[in-house]
């Protein structure tokens, strides 16, 4: 019925539109139609080769198969290269019965590409050549998971050695995730190092190894590095970017890149200076006594992820937030212990621009201590306008540890979510406090708190039905609420509340075991 369908759409004659006299297959509707079809019928595993045909039409500008990967060969690859030639995107993950051949043969009859995805295919240094002499306009590529590149293959990628020329000058995203090599090659930091000189729109290069390679380029020792013939040397693309600085009157090599991922502390202060226009990056945290300085000369920093391999104390990250807080949109922190619960109130108050926020922290045996505090009036509450999704995670530092109030953390708890109006996912795994008391609170007066709350998943936590009753009275968007291993809904209560929701025919999923 929808092949059907889609052919009586695809078949009608053009028609005018009142407004702006486009044909009826102006660029939007039919990349959408494309993606919506696929989407709709590769869920359900109802993608025909007889679709894909009558989906592959001169109209399209984006086209995403990589929803049916396996039905996808070098036959569909050629109607493709035929039929689509104004593609603008072209998404092929998973597609690995497209020989190697094909894919160059398909690359270069679409020379308008700006976005191509060809990850866990038999994408190889052939093809990675073929995207550089033809893909002049290409801004993002994903080749992760290729089997057949090496760290060799890259150099073609960003470079024409026919024509003597640099290729790919417009490409800001690229993906090179699971790039075969031996551990800590030395091949491939020096490739993606040529990677990142080559290419001056570079704003995001996905690989664990780059912050090695960022290393690399900082120390400029490149004597004895191993460039294949016909390359220019790491010395010479050097020179190159030296030459394109739009600031002379500075002596520093910098790059462009907006986001880096997997920083090590040690390295961060050599990051910082060579990378100082990052706007979101993962930094791996060591066991060191005090967080790095160099944190607050990421003067665009926006979206900090920080991940401890040893529990550290909270506390550390508050010099760090106090300089950098307020520019930070989404923050991410696993792994930090909190010994006094007023840092965490702290934290949250040096972030007020939050946007997401997730955390992932332990509890210390000396919270208890702290039970007599009247939290309700120890501080302020911040307020987070601009707050939409909120993740807490709190297990004890101790397995063998009970379970503590924490009645600092249950009052921020309560401050986030009363004064968060614009919250549409909420995250709480592992409390070891009743949220019965918090949810009261927040929803008291009705209509002031969580009316924009989509998504609820509480996990291993005490609430009562109660409280999932008062949630669902009350004035909010939500659509889906999961109760995992919460130990106080039983069996009855999630039937319960199965009844309420057909019954009062709410759009609302409710998952429970």
């Amino acid at each position: 019925g929808v092949g059907r369908k889609a052919a009586a759409l695809l078949a009608s004659p053009p028609r005018a539109s009142r407004l702006t006299a486009r044909p009826f297959f102006s660029v939007a509707p039919a990349g959408c139609l494309v993606r919506e079809l696929i989407d709709l019928m590769g869920t359900g595993r109802r993608v025909t080769r007889l679709v894909l045909h009558l989906l592959l039409v001169p109209q399209l500008t984006e086209l995403d198969l990589s929803r049916c990967p396996k039905l996808v060969s070098k036959t569909i690859a050629e109607m493709v290269a035929h039929r689509c030639k104004n593609l603008s995107l072209l998404y092929l993950q998973g597609c690995s019965r497209i020989p190697s051949d094909a894919l160059v043969d398909l690359i270069e009859s679409l020379p308008g590409l700006k976005k191509l995805g060809l990850s866990e295919t038999q994408c190889n240094t052939q093809v990675l050549s073929a995207i550089g002499s033809t893909c002049q306009y290409l801004c993002e590529l994903d080749v992760s998971d290729c089997k057949r590149l090496s760290p060799e293959s890259l150099f073609h990628l960003a470079y024409d050695v026919t024509a003597g020329s640099f290729s790919c000058q417009a490409l800001q995203v690229l993906s090179v995730g699971g790039l075969e090599s031996s551990a800590r090659s030395q091949n491939l930091v020096r490739a993606l190092a040529f990677v990142l000189l080559a290419l001056p729109s570079l704003r995001f290069l996905e690989n664990e190894f780059v912050s090695e390679a960022v290393y690399e380029i900082f120390r400029q020792q490149f004597k004895g590095a191993q460039i294949a013939p016909g390359f220019p040397s790491l010395e010479e693309l050097v020179q190159r970017r030296m030459a394109m600085r739009t600031d002379k009157a500075s002596s520093r090599l910098t790059l462009p890149l907006k986001e880096l991922l997997e920083v090590d502390e040690s390295s961060l202060p050599i990051v910082c200076t060579v990378c100082p226009h990052l706007t979101k990056a993962t930094v791996l945290l060591d066991d060191g006594s005090a967080l790095s300085p160099a944190f607050s000369s990421w003067h665009a920093l926006s979206n900090l992820t920080l991940d401890c391999g040893r529990p550290r104390q909270l506390r550390e990250l508050l010099s760090v937030t106090a300089i950098i807080g307020t520019q930070m949109q989404s923050l991410s922190i696993d792994g930090f212990v909190v010994k006094d619960e007023s840092s965490f109130h702290v934290l949250l108050g040096h972030c007020p621009n939050l946007r997401k926020f997730s955390a992932s922290i332990f509890l210390s045996l000396s919270c208890q201590s702290q039970k007599s505090t009247d939290w309700g009036a120890a501080f302020v509450p911040p307020r987070f306008s601009h707050l939409t999704e909120f993740t807490l995670s709190l297990s004890s530092l101790h397995t063998s540890t009970p379970s503590q109030p924490a009645p600092g953390l249950r009052a921020n708890l309560t401050s986030v979510l009363k004064n968060s109006p614009g919250l549409e996912s909420l995250v709480l795994l592992y409390l070891p406090f009743c949220l019965d008391g918090v949810f009261e609170k927040v929803l008291e007066p009705r209509g002031t708190a969580l009316v924009h709350l989509r998504h609820l998943s509480l996990l291993q936590c005490k609430v009562s039905s109660s409280t999932i009753h008062l949630l669902l009275a009350a004035d909010n968007q939500l659509d889906s609420i999961h109760l995992d291993k919460c130990p106080d809904i039983y069996r009855r209560d999630y039937d319960e509340l199965l009844r309420r929701v057909s019954k009062e025919g709410f759009d609302l999923h409710i998952e429970w075991q």
